[in-house]
C-alpha cells in the first residue's frame, strides 16, 4: 500500500536550517509529481512546493522562494525540502503527498521556528 514517512523536523531559531526528507513506497515513486505541504495552526493546509517526477520542473509558493528547494532521489524514493533562512511563520507540521494520490498522507513533522 501507498506509504509516505516524512522526517527530518525539529525546532530552529530564526534564519537556521532545516532539511526534510520524505521516504515513500507502494507507488512508482519516479513517475510521479512530488509536492510538499503545511499546516499551521488554526490554518488550512497549503502547498509548499512541487516537483515534477524526473526532478526538472519545480514549483514554490511565493512565501518560501529563494529559501526552500524541493528536490528528490528517485533511486532512493525520497524527496527532499531544504528550508533555509527559516522564519517563525515557517512554524508548522510538514507533509509530503504524491500528485497523483491526492488521499494519501504520512504522519507529518513539526518544524518550530522559534528564539
Amino acid at each position: 500500500q501507498v506509504q509516505l514517512g516524512e522526517s527530518g523536523g525539529g525546532l530552529v531559531q530564526p534564519g537556521g536550517s532545516l532539511r526534510l526528507s520524505c521516504a515513500a513506497s507502494g507507488f512508482t515513486f519516479s513517475s510521479t509529481s512530488m509536492r510538499w505541504y503545511r499546516q499551521a495552526p488554526g490554518k488550512e493546509r497549503e502547498v509548499v512546493a512541487t516537483i515534477s517526477s524526473a526532478g526538472s520542473n519545480t514549483n514554490y509558493v511565493d512565501a518560501v522562494k529563494g529559501r526552500f528547494t524541493i528536490s528528490r532521489d528517485n533511486a532512493k524514493n525520497t524527496v527532499y525540502l531544504q528550508m533555509n533562512s527559516l522564519k517563525p511563520e515557517d512554524t508548522a507540521v510538514y507533509y509530503c503527498n504524491a500528485v497523483r494520490l491526492p488521499g494519501y498522507w504520512g504522519q507529518g513533522t513539526q518544524v518550530t521556528v522559534s528564539s
